[in-house]
């Protein structure tokens, strides 16, 4: 256990490092480290500090956040093909964002603006699946899923209703774009709390991993536990979408390889995830920001076009 967070923290300590030296002016590790000592030239201390730290801090907490809510909805789901997205979340997020955008609100009140939506998504959901009675995974599911479809439809008239002007920026939101991040530290702080609340929790998950029955038979509060993995899903979710957009597949790729790798222990897999999940969108956004420097690509474009391979080759290998 130990072994493989060390090392998966060297590999997002490296891509740290990549992602802070290439792009549009590239840095050498000499004037790197230079920079990182107080000296340097005024040019690289700008890209660095105010720049190029920032927004990989910010795509490296939203990749953590979106894996580790990918883990926990596929324990409270059961299903390993679930991501952060499965309820609408990402739906509500985007139908607060572009409110905002058509309105002309500045960029705080954007993010403020996904929140809500996010958290409305969530309050929408929960209770419909409750209904006047308990709720089960598959009735969330599928609750989650029409919730979604109706937030689509509403994201498609809005954009049918937008003035062309105000669109580019709406679809750059809506495809994922580090870029839009203010700054990284609610997100990070956001990853490091939730991270330490879930750890005591990971031998119950594993435990109702294998089924409400048999978590509730051998002594776990099994209602209050899953209340608290789709709350803490829901906020990690709401969180990233509102630093950087909707960035997909990396909640529905990142725990399931972990899986494959590292077995099915939730207390290695969770603290895994944020650090698999954060350097791939690092990685991600540093190919996004250089593959045809100087225009940029939205991060989202690069992880859906490294995730849909990933997943087919996933499903034909579980075959």
């Amino acid at each position: 256990m130990i072994r493989s967070l060390l090392a998966l923290s060297i590999i997002a300590l490296l891509a740290a490092i990549l992602a802070l030296a290439i792009g549009s002016v590239t840095i050498s590790p000499a004037e790197l480290w230079a920079v990182i000592q107080g000296e340097g030239s005024a040019l690289h201390r700008t890209l660095l500090w105010e720049l190029r730290l920032p927004r990989t801090l910010a795509a490296f907490a939203t990749g953590g956040l979106l894996a580790v809510a990918g883990a926990l909805m596929q324990v409270l789901l059961r299903n390993p093909l679930a991501d952060p997205y499965v309820l609408g979340l990402s739906g509500g997020a985007a139908v607060g964002a572009l409110l905002a955008m058509l309105t002309g609100m500045g960029a705080l009140l954007i993010s403020g603006s996904a929140f809500a939506g996010a958290m409305l998504a969530m309050v929408l959901v929960f209770g419909l699946a409750h209904g006047t009675g308990s709720w089960t995974a598959s009735r969330l599911l599928l609750t989650g899923v029409v919730v979604a479809a109706g937030w689509g439809a509403v994201i498609t008239l809005m954009l049918a209703l937008t003035p062309s002007y105000k669109l580019p920026g709406m679809l750059y939101w809506l495809m994922g774009d580090v870029s839009y991040a203010r700054t990284p530290w609610p997100a990070l702080l956001v990853l490091a709390l939730a991270i330490a609340v879930v750890m005591p929790l990971a031998r119950n998950l594993n435990v109702l991993a294998r089924g409400s029955m048999q978590a509730a038979a051998l002594g776990v509060s099994v209602r209050p536990l899953e209340w608290t993995i789709y709350l803490l899903a829901s906020l990690l979710t709401a969180t990233a979408v509102t630093t950087a957009g909707s960035i997909g597949f990396v909640g529905l790729i990142v725990p399931h390889m972990l899986r494959l790798v590292l077995g099915n222990d939730q207390r290695i897999i969770l603290p895994a995830s944020a650090l698999a999940g954060g350097t791939l969108l690092v990685l991600a956004d540093t190919l996004a920001r250089t593959v045809i420097a100087p225009e940029q690509l939205p991060v989202g474009v690069i992880t859906a076009l490294l995730g849909v391979p990933t997943f087919l080759y996933l499903l034909h290998r579980s075959r």
